[in-house]
């Protein structure tokens, strides 16, 4: 069936589908460090539009004659201790936020002291030049290379850490010596950064784009897992994350019972916007140390992303950690708006459910396969249907689901089904019965005890009979019996367009031309861009010689079908008839017809006085304007058979020319019933097809 698309524009659609392309860039996915919060610092790729004013953070420098400013001059690392009771030294892991840059160095000037900046400010070096804010330990450090490295908040919540909050936990921190390139420090996790597994992301690092090429091949082929690691941090810091995945794989093979390995392969996973196997690494991390909370904390961020409220809140409140306020906020903002779309549609309010629904992605949920698709059972059911059918191909996949996610329900139903049910009620919706069975089936095999489901099951497959029982009883010319059992299929689904559709050609074959209209208007009602309805009712219409109905359905369908010649025929004999209807003299109109080409003063005269609408193109066969624009014409006689078209050569015919006073070619005059209406001067093809639509009805 064809059906004819339309803009979106109230709902969103379009920023849905911005904001899920923008949920997998490299600025979602960048871990964060709970326990020392940094501030926000200012991208020197896409700077954050806002965020609350940094608070100063105080720190002693190793070297008075230092400093770790993004300057470029000479910087020292700078320890800060802290402690965990769990005792578990994770010192390969990726620190920082989801939402930071994979390390969590800060700038500190030499000496101690506090800075206070906001983000979107900038600062000067010693000689008065302004750099963006961004934090460094490194020395000599160059500015980055465009679109090349992920940047952003160190931390969510956007405050500086205040003193005594570093206590936390027993487990220590070092901020390690950052990179050349980048001008990052490191949070090295464990006793000290000289120890195996001492650094977040490298104790050590090379300089430039070579070097680390260079490092990368060689841990490639190294047998030091930490050496390993190090090298993939250096390329999850560039935004090479499927570089950092194949390093972290290598590091995982050499040591496969380390959890922190399995976090960082997480958040390679993530800047490569594969959610799911990310997450699977997240629990794998947590099966390995089930007490290891940096793993909870970006399992829990994780999960909110793909809706999993229930899943995120066991992690984020996990014994003996207290929770993020960020990630908490975030939590209770994705729950609410669930929990009222959910409701909303319990009662069927899907205007409302399509509004919480986009509520809920905006909040933090932006990768939910779930919400996505309930924006489209929302949009089928407001019989917007191809709103709905478009917004399927934006669906986000991360199928195959972990257990725990595959496990959760959504909206009552085990939530991998749910895409599948909502995908059988758009297939049935556009009469695609055969795939409709498959969703659905697809469906019970995942979740055979839900309800909802199985009615839809036992419905799509009673509906795909009636309407396979129709076509066959309609293509033997059986049309009465071809009617019952279109009817059978709309009481199990009154809302189908195509059975409507369908049944209305069969009271047409019968000659029930009332009934057909009925139909035809019951399936526009549901689906109001449906053309074979609209060509079913404007023949119906003919039928009836409800001429102004038929001519105002077959205009539609011109527009909408400007190349289809049998509309274009229909249309011509429907004006006709209407033209006859009202007492119009008609003469000589015939479909089809050519450009007529007028030679003399008499045959000129003749053409344009005749009844109807006349369009006279003035050229001349020198002009380039004239020949581009000709074959225009000449497909314009098509599209508007009512209308006489001619064409005036003023080279060969002067005397017309002169008489029309025409000085610059290509002109065109539209002349009704012997008068000039209109006069255009080298016309665009747009304004010279507006013009003759206008005078042709």
């Amino acid at each position: 069936m064809s059906h004819s698309g339309k803009p979106i524009s109230d709902l969103g659609f379009d920023t849905m589908t911005d904001r899920f392309r923008d949920s997998l860039s490299c600025d979602t996915n960048k871990p964060d460090f709970k326990e020392l919060d940094l501030g926000s610092p200012v991208s020197p790729l896409r700077p954050r539009p806002s965020g609350p004013a940094a608070s100063g953070v105080t720190a002693t420098s190793s070297s008075s004659s230092s400093s770790g400013s993004v300057s470029g001059r000479t910087g020292s690392n700078t320890v800060v201790k802290r402690s965990d009771g769990s005792g578990n030294n994770h010192s390969g892991e990726l620190s920082g936020s989801s939402e930071s840059s994979p390390t969590a160095a800060e700038s500190l000037r030499s000496g101690g002291g506090t800075r206070n900046f906001k983000p979107g400010h900038t600062r000067s070096d010693s000689g008065g030049g302004h750099q963006p804010l961004i934090y460094g330990g490194s020395v000599n450090s160059p500015p980055p290379a465009v679109n090349v490295l992920p940047t952003g908040n160190i931390c969510p919540s956007g405050k500086i850490l205040k003193t005594g909050m570093a206590t936390r936990s027993s487990r220590s921190d070092v901020l390690g010596s950052g990179m050349g390139n980048y001008g990052h420090g490191s949070i090295m996790r464990g006793a000290g950064a000289s120890k195996a597994g001492g650094g977040d992301v490298g104790v050590s690092y090379s300089r430039g784009n070579a070097g680390v090429e260079s490092a990368t091949r060689r841990a490639l082929s190294s047998m030091d897992p930490e050496g390993v690691k190090r090298a993939g941090n250096e390329q999850y810091k560039r935004g090479h994350f499927a570089e950092a995945l194949g390093l972290y794989d290598r590091a995982i093979a050499l040591s496969p019972g380390n959890a922190a390995y399995r976090s960082n392969r997480a958040a390679a996973l993530t800047g490569l916007g594969r959610l799911a196997e990310a997450v699977r690494e997240c629990e794998e991390a947590v099966r390995l140390d089930p007490g290891y909370m940096r793993a909870h904390q970006r399992l829990a961020s994780l999960l909110i992303r793909l809706g999993q409220v229930e899943n995120a809140r066991r992690h984020i409140c996990y014994p003996g950690q207290q929770p993020d306020p960020a990630e908490m906020q975030k939590l209770e903002a994705v729950e609410k708006h669930l929990s009222r779309c959910a409701n909303a549609r319990k009662i069927c309010d899907w205007k409302s459910a399509l509004r919480e629904g986009d509520a809920a992605i905006a909040a933090g949920a932006d990768s939910s396969p779930q919400l996505f698709t309930c924006r489209a059972e929302a949009l089928l059911k407001l019989h917007q249907l191809d709103d709905a059918d478009s917004s399927l191909s934006i669906i986000p996949k991360f199928e195959p689901y972990t257990h725990s996610c595959s496990q959760a329900k959504f909206f009552g139903m085990l939530s991998e089904a749910y895409p599948f049910f909502v995908r059988a009620q758009i297939e049935m919706a556009f009469g695609r019965f055969e795939n409709a069975v498959t969703a659905i089936e697809k469906a019970g095999q995942i979740d055979p005890r839900n309800i909802e489901v199985a009615v839809l099951l036992n419905n799509v497959r009673l509906v795909a009979r009636a309407r396979a029982r129709g076509n066959d009883l309609f293509k033997s010319e059986r049309f009465t019996e071809a009617c019952s059992a279109y009817g059978e299929g709309l009481r199990l689904d009154p809302t189908n367009s195509v059975l409507y559709c369908n049944r209305a050609a069969c009271w047409f074959k019968l000659g029930l031309w009332e009934r057909s209209i009925e139909d035809c208007n019951q399936a526009l009602r549901i689906q109001p861009n449906y053309t074979k309805a609209l060509l079913r009712r404007a023949a119906s219409n003919s039928k009836l010689e409800r001429w102004v109905d038929a001519v105002r359905d077959y205009e539609v369908l011109r527009r909408e079908l400007p190349d289809d010649n049998e509309v274009a025929e229909a249309l011509f004999h429907a004006q006709v008839a209407l033209k006859k209807s009202r007492g119009e003299e008609v003469y000589n109109m015939k479909f089809g017809g050519e450009v007529e080409e007028v030679s003399g003063l008499e045959q000129f005269r003749a053409a344009i006085s005749s009844p109807g609408v006349s369009v006279v193109h003035f050229k001349a066969v020198s002009n380039p304007q004239c020949e581009k624009i000709s074959p225009f014409v000449d497909t314009l006689c098509i599209r508007y058979p009512s209308v006489n078209f001619l064409k005036v050569d003023v080279e060969e015919s002067p005397a017309v020319a002169n008489i029309e006073n025409v000085r610059i070619v290509p002109t065109f005059k539209i002349y009704k019933n012997g008068s000039r209406v209109k006069e255009m001067i080298c016309p665009s093809h747009q304004v010279l097809e507006y013009s003759v639509r206008h005078y042709s009805f």
